[in-house]
């Protein structure tokens, strides 16, 4: 899991409680979780309130979208695309790593991210 993303009435106050209250070290995008993959990398999963009028996630209406670290994200969208998965807008590329979104099958969706971890530390 890359990150878990959602829609808020006021996100900085919910930031700013939940550091407060439930000790979450928290900044302007919510709160990095660290921990190491199977070989002992550093990785991270964002939790991250968005304002309630954001279109980040459209087309998709739900209130969330889940984002999830993949590998080789550009042989991954070429694959996905193949097998008829809709892939929405075109991959993005960012010091800190590679995204790229796609639908699911109820209309959800989803970010795809080719992390680099080192960035965040």
């Amino acid at each position: 899991m890359g990150g878990f993303f959602f829609k808020s009435k006021n996100p900085k106050e919910l930031v700013d409680w939940y550091g407060k209250y439930l000790g979450l070290k928290t900044d302007d995008y919510g709160s990095t979780f660290w921990w190491k993959d199977k070989d002992g990398n550093d990785c991270s999963t964002q939790w991250s309130p968005f304002a309630d009028d954001t279109t980040y996630f459209a087309p998709s209406e739900k209130q969330f979208m889940q984002n999830f670290r993949v590998n080789d994200l550009e042989k991954l969208l070429k694959k996905l695309s193949e097998e008829g998965v809709t892939i929405v807008g075109d991959m993005e590329s960012y010091e800190y790593g590679k995204f790229g979104w796609i639908l699911d099958v109820e209309g959800n969706k989803i970010e795809l991210w080719e992390p680099m971890d080192k960035v965040f530390q």
